[in-house]
């Protein structure tokens, strides 16, 4: 076994050039570590938008009245409504199909109108606000939000009042609702948990919720 000298045996030359080797590896190795990550791959450019389809031509029945136009394949009937026609009364919401702000009436049917490009309906008749009243004359559903205090700001009661036309049909046909204990009765039963349930997708931000429900009932009840 070869013999190894002493510590003391070492020349002070020998433990210094030790010595200033290693703090000079250690002072190294922390250098590499503490250097910042660079990016070397170029920022990505943005997505270019999607090209404009070309325009097609459709004709819209609207509370009894054609309108022929040139819109866009991707246009809402939302958006044909407002921007195309000029007819403001639905109104654009959360444009998400969540508050129910833009309902209208497709033969008789309520939808969101922002979740339905407007080239689907040629051919179908459509139900705005504007078409609710007739001959200069309230509908009795628009009498009774009158009369009831069933809004507020009136934001939503446009599509509230399109939505209560449509449930009071479905409650006189029948259809019967997530909370109808008997779909075999008709017409259903006009109660308050019947309206809340058929008008759920309608919201009302300032919360008229009482009255918009003793509207449609009064209604209901009332030509039933």
């Amino acid at each position: 076994m070869p013999h190894m000298p002493p510590d003391n045996d070492l020349d002070e030359p020998t433990l210094r050039l030790s010595r200033r080797g290693f703090m000079q590896t250690a002072a190294a190795a922390a250098a590499v570590v503490n250097l910042p990550v660079t990016a070397t791959a170029a920022p990505s450019a943005p997505p270019l938008p999607a090209p404009a389809a070309p325009a097609q031509k459709v004709t819209l029945d609207i509370n009894g009245k054609q309108h022929q136009l040139s819109l866009e394949p991707r246009v809402t009937l939302l958006d044909a409504l407002r921007e195309h026609i000029g007819m403001t009364g639905t109104k654009k919401g959360c444009d998400r199909g969540q508050c129910g702000a833009c309902t209208v009436l497709v033969n008789g049917r309520r939808i969101n109108s922002c979740l339905t490009l407007a080239i689907m309906h040629e051919g179908d008749k459509i139900t705005t606000i504007e078409g609710i009243a007739s001959n200069g004359q309230l509908a009795p559903i628009q009498a009774a939000f009158i009369e009831h205090d069933a809004f507020q700001c009136g934001y939503c009661t446009p599509g509230q009042i399109c939505s209560a036309v449509a449930c009071i049909d479905e409650m006189r046909a029948g259809t019967a609702s997530a909370v109808s204990p008997d779909m075999r009765i008709r017409p259903v039963d006009m109660n308050s948990t019947e309206i809340r349930e058929r008008m759920s997708g309608n919201l009302c931000r300032c919360g008229a919720y009482p009255n918009i429900v003793t509207a449609i009932k009064v209604v209901a009840t009332r030509s039933s």
